[in-house]
């Protein structure tokens, strides 16, 4: 069975996970959900110099304190940052990538060049801000839409999300190119909506460019968070995945 870490998206933590991670792990994987710097139940850790090689040190410290090899190595969203850099710094140790619904950068991008430019500018509003506006909102737009979910559960949900520091979205990845090397797969959500929400669709040219390199690619009929819309499913599409790629050899 695999050893998975899923990387959560902006604003969230690693909690939203615990439902995939419940299912994977009846399937007899072991699975890891953490959650990044200043996000979730590490709220108090946020401050204004952290930023996206914060959270790649993170993603990298599990790995190596927990020792873990051959990873299945899972980013949502904003999380396909951090999983970037840090599959970069320990390829070594990660078997496969899996990005869920996610932005994947190449070297010297930051969150903000794969975004819309409207919300670039909220973002460089805040970090220019004094005092704690360098804490970033979610975006109302982006929220998970009425009747992905039961209302109580959205609810719970959209409570537990946390503003998130300015620089984790506007600091560049920077990568030596190990994780070329590395096997990929992408998850897309088709049921996504972010361009009728937003005006544009920032995953869709990082699943474009997924399905023109020619990694395995699957779809999932939710909305944006999978996770939260339909963790069964979710679990399935991951757990197929890794064990495709454990089936082909090293």
């Amino acid at each position: 069975m695999a050893t998975f870490v899923i990387v959560h998206g902006a604003w969230g933590g690693g909690w939203e996970w615990t439902p995939v991670a419940q299912a994977l792990r009846q399937r007899g994987h072991e699975v890891f959900t953490p959650t990044l710097t200043g996000l979730g139940e590490r709220a108090h850790l946020a401050r204004r110099e952290v930023g996206l090689s914060t959270h790649v040190e993170d993603v990298v410290g599990l790995l190596e304190l927990e020792d873990l090899h051959d990873v299945v190595l899972c980013g949502a969203s904003y999380g396909g940052m951090p999983v970037t850099g840090a599959a970069d710094r320990a390829a070594s140790r990660v078997r496969l990538v899996i990005n869920v619904d996610a932005l994947v950068p190449r070297d010297g991008q930051s969150t903000l060049d794969l975004l819309p430019g409207a919300f670039g500018e909220i973002v460089r509003a805040a970090a220019a801000a004094p005092g704690e506006a360098w804490r970033v909102a979610i975006p109302r737009e982006v929220l998970p839409p009425q009747g992905m979910a039961p209302p109580g559960e959205r609810a719970r949900y959209v409570a537990r999300l946390r503003d998130q520091p300015a620089e984790t979205f506007i600091e560049p990845v920077r990568l030596t190119g190990a994780i070329e090397r590395l096997p990929r797969a992408f998850v897309r959500c088709i049921r996504g909506g972010l361009d009728q929400a937003i005006g544009e669709d920032p995953i869709a040219p990082c699943a474009d460019r997924a399905r023109a390199e020619g990694w395995p690619y699957r779809e999932l009929a939710t909305p944006h968070d999978p996770q939260l819309a339909d963790p069964a499913s979710t679990a399935a599409v991951l757990d197929e995945l890794a064990t495709a790629r454990m089936r082909s050899g090293p």
